[in-house]
C-alpha cells in the first residue's frame, strides 16, 4: 500500500466534542494536547510517515472569545513545557508555519527555542501551523520577495514557482499528500492553499478529540487505495 510522505491534520471539531459532554470548550483542546498529538506523532513515525503537520490555530481563531483564545494560548504553554522536549527527544524535528508576530514574547521564545534545538533531528518533522492562514501566507511571501529583491536590486524575468515557494512558510517541506479534516466539514478553509494542488483529502466526521489510531490509520488506508495521477 502507498504510504503518504506527508499527512497534515486540519484539526476541527473540538469544542463540539466539549459541548457535547457539558463542558468548557476549551477542554476539547485541552483533550487534544494531552491524548491525541503526541500519540499521532508517534504512530505517524512508527509507520514510516516522514512529515505530519496540524492546524491548531488560524488567523480566525482570535475572533472567538476572549475566554477561549486564552484558554488556548495557556494549552501552548502547557504544550512547550511539558511535550515539546519529549517529542525532541524521540527525535522529531519541530517547525511551526504561520505569522507568530502577534504571540506573546514567551509564546513566541518558546516555539523559536525548541525548533532550534530540533533543527538537526530527522526521525519525523512535526509542523505546527499556528496564527496561520493561507492567503495570509501567501501575501506574506510575496512582501518577503519584494523586500529581498529590493534590498539586492535583483531582477527576475519571470517568476518561477521555486522561486516564490522560497518564500513560503513550507519552503524546505513536501508538500502534503493527504489532507485529513476532522469534524465533518468539507472544506479547506484556506489550509495551505499553495501546497495542496495535488494532495489527496480524507474527510471524516469525527471529531479531532476522538481522531485516534484507529481514525488515522482509516485514512492512510483510504490514501493508499487511490489512484494519484496528478493531472497526468
Amino acid at each position: 500500500m502507498a504510504l503518504p510522505q506527508h499527512v497534515a491534520i486540519i484539526m476541527d471539531g473540538n469544542r463540539r466534542w466539549a459541548k457535547q459532554k457539558g463542558l468548557p470548550v476549551v477542554m476539547g483542546h485541552k483533550k487534544v494536547v494531552e491524548d491525541r498529538i503526541e500519540e499521532l506523532i508517534d504512530h505517524a513515525g512508527h509507520l514510516g510517515i516522514t512529515h505530519i503537520t496540524f492546524w491548531a490555530f488560524s488567523t480566525e481563531n482570535w475572533e472567538r472569545p476572549d475566554d477561549e483564545v486564552s484558554g488556548v494560548m495557556n494549552l501552548f504553554r502547557l504544550a512547550l513545557t511539558k511535550y515539546a522536549q519529549k517529542m525532541i527527544d524521540k527525535g522529531a524535528r519541530l517547525r511551526v508555519i504561520g505569522d507568530l508576530s502577534r504571540f506573546a514574547p514567551d509564546i513566541r521564545a518558546g516555539m523559536e527555542q525548541f525548533m532550534e534545538k530540533s533543527k538537526n533531528n530527522s526521525a519525523i518533522t512535526v509542523t505546527f501551523a499556528l496564527n496561520y492562514g493561507g492567503r495570509d501566507e501567501i501575501i506574506r511571501a510575496f512582501n518577503k520577495m519584494l523586500e529581498v529583491n529590493n534590498k539586492t536590486q535583483m531582477t527576475n524575468d519571470k517568476l518561477t514557482e521555486s522561486y516564490f515557494e522560497s518564500f513560503l512558510d513550507t519552503a524546505g517541506m513536501p508538500d502534503p499528500d493527504l489532507i485529513i479534516r476532522t469534524g465533518g466539514e468539507q472544506r479547506l478553509s484556506g489550509f495551505m492553499l499553495w501546497q495542496s494542488e495535488y494532495a489527496e483529502f480524507y474527510f471524516t466526521e469525527t471529531l479531532m478529540p476522538d481522531f485516534d489510531i484507529k481514525a488515522f490509520d482509516d485514512a492512510v488506508e483510504e490514501y493508499g487505495n487511490r489512484e494519484r495521477r496528478k493531472g497526468r
